[in-house]
């Protein structure tokens, strides 16, 4: 998708209707080059979507089984936390006390192939750390050198940034009776 994107054989539009829901729309564009229509051929075929589609709405719900619009099943914070929370090392006295399950690595038996985030344990403060957090004793923290993981805490960040964002609540006003 990535590189269709790159080479202009796909485009991404919010749409935003005066009398209904904001929607995203994925755009086939029409190219005179060869390998860019090649391009977005392979998009809806590995898509599963019709040939001659142009313009296709995104869906963000359940599968619909539709060939013209595409369906996409997103996540909430927690879950996003949670997934990335299993590829954290949990300290083997951790979870022989059961404070703790193992984390994916240890509990696969084999290492995961360049997971998106490498959070780092020991008992002692790291000399590397990029970003480090003291917890019940141990010292956890992402490698200044660890590029990938670096990332992928500042997609994090701005994750939480823009899901705080969000319209809050006013506080419940109390009133006391004041003529009694």
């Amino acid at each position: 998708m990535r590189e269709g994107q790159l080479a202009g054989a796909i485009q991404i539009r919010i749409e935003r209707p005066k009398d209904g829901a904001e929607s995203s729309v994925l755009i086939f564009g029409p190219s005179k080059d060869p390998l860019i229509a090649a391009k977005g051929t392979e998009i809806k075929n590995i898509l599963g979507l019709k040939p001659d589609l142009r313009e296709l709405k995104v869906n963000y719900s359940g599968y619909s089984g539709r060939n013209d619009e595409i369906d996409m099943m997103t996540r909430s914070m927690l879950q996003i936390m949670l997934e990335f929370a299993a590829v954290v090392q949990v300290p083997e006295s951790d979870v022989a006390q059961g404070k703790a399950t193992p984390g994916l690595v240890e509990a696969s038996g084999a290492a995961l192939n360049s997971p998106p985030l490498r959070v780092l344990v020991a008992g002692a403060p790291p000399r590397d750390a990029f970003v480090v957090a003291q917890y019940d004793g141990r010292w956890f923290w992402i490698a200044a050198t660890d590029i990938q993981s670096k990332y992928t805490f500042g997609i994090i960040m701005l994750l939480f940034s823009i899901a705080d964002t969000g319209v809050r609540g006013s506080a419940p006003v109390v009133t006391i009776p004041a003529n009694q």
